[in-house]
């Protein structure tokens, strides 16, 4: 009875520790996102490291390799999309003129015969400094307004540009490092608890593989659908803007969000009526119902063991708890959940309680 009360008293000291890790490293999450994103970024590029290594490459050579692999598909990113943004920001001035003269000859007009509403203000360079003269005071409250969200929008990008920084660095150290730092945690572990630790973590581990298959190939079915239907409604950059939406997709939201913006943009600065712009809608609209319902649940959900209707819930849940980054970690973060959940299953099933206290 004693050794029994013992070993709940020390189960119950390291249960608590893990809850204070998880606490400390919440509260450290600020500052721990450069080292995040490099074990995030680590994970995945290792097995192409250890590859490497197998055919005789030297670790530091095969990780200088990949990292300047991905530093040359991020370069290939920036060259597809900086035209993109160039030539719509040309457009867009040159264009200026036009739009504003077709609000004032066509719109204006359109809206005040079909809704009954008569827009007195006219959209062009001498009202609009007129408007800005007569508004003044308004003006500066506003102009004050946007003045503190560029302060805080600054020390966000200070923050972008940091992470940006550490994370390669960190990176670089985590994959030179990452048999020795396994091993080092592997023996960490208590012994009473390293066989089913380690089963745990293999699981965990097979199933985050899984997971990260299943993602790449919704990234890769999407940059080929979104890149199809533009090209079909006739949008000019359907490529670029195929591949950004279908890369940027594994964040949620802010992916579609953003394919979407640059799309609807590219189709309003053409004027060619609104066929562009309806099937941009179109597109998009198939588009998030296809990842949300079909693509993430099936390819994703189905690779890790959850059902579709969970996937669905997990994004909801998670991103009600945590925000954007709850949805970003949303389904690895279930999926690590589920081989605990099926571990303790098992053990419920095996307990005397269930048994109906037999021994």
């Amino acid at each position: 009875m004693n050794s029994n009360h013992a070993d709940r008293l020390q189960t119950l000291l390291w249960i608590g520790c893990g809850f204070a890790l998880l606490w400390l490293l919440y509260r450290l999450g600020p500052i721990l996102s450069p080292f995040l994103l490099a074990g995030i970024l680590a994970y995945i590029c290792d097995p192409l490291v250890e590859k490497l290594e197998q055919r005789g490459l030297p670790r530091i050579a095969g990780v200088l390799l990949i990292m300047l692999l991905l530093a040359a598909v991020l370069v290939l990113l920036a060259l597809i999309l900086l035209p993109l943004v160039r030539e719509e920001s040309q457009q867009l001035m040159a264009r200026l003129p036009d739009a504003l003269a077709l609000w004032n000859e066509q719109a204006a007009p359109w809206i005040k015969q079909h809704v009954g509403v008569q827009l007195k203000l006219r959209l062009d360079p001498d009202s609009m400094k007129r408007l800005v003269t007569d508004n003044w005071d308004s003006a500066r409250a506003i102009a004050q307004t946007l003045l503190q969200s560029l302060k805080i929008g600054g020390a966000a990008l200070i923050g972008v540009i940091v992470t940006l920084v550490l994370a390669p660095v960190a990176m670089f150290y985590l994959l030179c490092d990452w048999n020795s730092i396994l091993t080092r945690l592997e023996n960490a572990i208590p012994r009473p608890w390293h066989e089913k630790t380690m089963q745990i973590a293999r699981d965990v581990d097979a199933v985050l593989a899984e997971f990260l298959r299943g993602q790449i190939s919704v990234m890769m079915l999407l940059v080929v659908y979104y890149s199809i239907g533009l090209w079909l409604a006739g949008v000019n950059f359907a490529l670029p803007v195929g591949i950004i939406t279908g890369l940027l997709i594994f964040v949620p939201y802010l992916g579609f969000a953003t394919g979407f913006v640059l799309a609807l943009l590219v189709a309003l600065l053409q004027f060619q009526g609104w066929g562009p712009i309806i099937g941009v809608l179109v597109v998009y609209s198939v588009g998030q119902v296809l990842e949300g319902f079909v693509l993430t649940p099936f390819l994703v959900g189905e690779r890790i063991g959850l059902h579709p209707l969970a996937v669905i819930f997990a994004l909801l849940a998670f991103g009600q708890l945590f925000g954007f980054f709850g949805v970003l970690l949303a389904l690895p973060a279930s999926a690590a959940l589920l081989v605990g959940l099926r571990e303790m299953r098992s053990l419920y099933l095996d307990s005397r309680f269930y048994l109906g206290g037999q021994d």
